[in-house]
């Protein structure tokens, strides 16, 4: 029913965990291939490419689903449906920023302190020509491809790139003057696709479903077993994502307690559980947490 196209290069790997996560695993015969398939009635074609591609050709309805990140949307300009942020820029937990870098020596602070003529080397083109003229200064902007920062000083004056921390930037000697942007993966959808009742039902399970596994991560379930006595201390030292489930057992002075929590913390959760009272304590992974 639907075409999916999955990013190719530094995103591929955490989509293809977080679909593996969700029931959707992508089945090719080797990492090169660029043609796969997911076992579900919803999904009848998948390919990968380059995540700079795709938001131009799910706008163009070559494909009804994509994956790629804010900046690759706002730098081809495409008129698409996100269906989400399904993770952070390059699929993980940070946040990918757009910056204006320029020499830690340079007297420029801000854009505003750009020279008429300035040069700047970038693989963001369109996303840079528009800042500029925002803030009305006139550039030279030349397309990068790759070791933008190596650029600076004998070809250009100034880059705008994409950075997660920003240290690979201190390291090279450059300082971010201007953010342009923030971008985080986001499930995309073909407009006309979104449109159709029967695809978008389809679409908002997929998206279901990556939401899921995407909220399991870094959290476990608690299983315990509690004496009627000892309840109310250990709810007070359980954190939970909602109130924790209480089932009474056959053996009547006991309460089973179930409940969701993140997985960092759980090695001093524990210990601190057993002394207010709990005990037969289990911790299991969980693959989706579906609200």
């Amino acid at each position: 029913m639907l075409s999916l196209v999955l990013p190719k290069g530094s995103l591929e790997t955490q989509v293809l965990e977080l679909f593996s996560g969700a029931d959707l695993a992508v089945i090719r015969g080797g990492d090169r291939d660029y043609a796969a398939r997911i076992d579900d009635p919803r999904i009848d074609r998948v390919r990968f490419l380059r995540p700079q591609e795709i938001p131009t050709y799910v706008e163009q309805g070559i494909f009804d689903l994509g994956i790629s990140g804010r900046d690759w949307v706002t730098e081809t300009g495409a008129d698409v449906v996100s269906l989400g942020e399904i993770g952070g820029g390059r699929a993980g937990e940070s946040v990918v920023s757009v910056v204006l870098a320029v020499p830690r020596e340079s007297p420029w602070n801000s854009v505003r302190d750009l020279p008429e003529g300035v040069r700047i080397s970038t693989e963001m083109p369109e996303t840079t020509k528009r800042f500029l003229e925002q803030h009305g200064v006139k550039g030279r902007v030349f397309t990068s491809h790759g070791a933008t920062e190596a650029k600076i000083p004998d070809i250009v004056d100034a880059i705008v790139d994409l950075t997660e921390t920003g240290s690979s930037l201190r390291k090279a000697g450059l300082k971010v003057i201007e953010t342009l942007l923030t971008s985080r993966t986001e499930l995309l959808a073909n407009r006309a696709a979104y449109d159709d009742p029967e695809k978008r039902a389809a679409m908002e399970d997929i998206a279901l479903l990556l939401q899921g596994a995407l909220r399991a991560r870094g959290h476990v379930l608690l299983k315990l077993n509690v004496p009627v006595t000892s309840l109310d201390a250990v709810l007070a030292v359980l954190p939970s994502m909602a109130s924790p489930t209480v089932m009474p057992l056959a053996a009547g002075d006991l309460r089973a307690v179930e409940t969701v929590v993140p997985k960092r913390g759980v090695n001093t959760l524990l210990p601190a559980l057993r002394a207010a009272g709990a005990r037969d304590i289990l911790e299991l992974p969980i693959s989706k947490i579906v609200e």
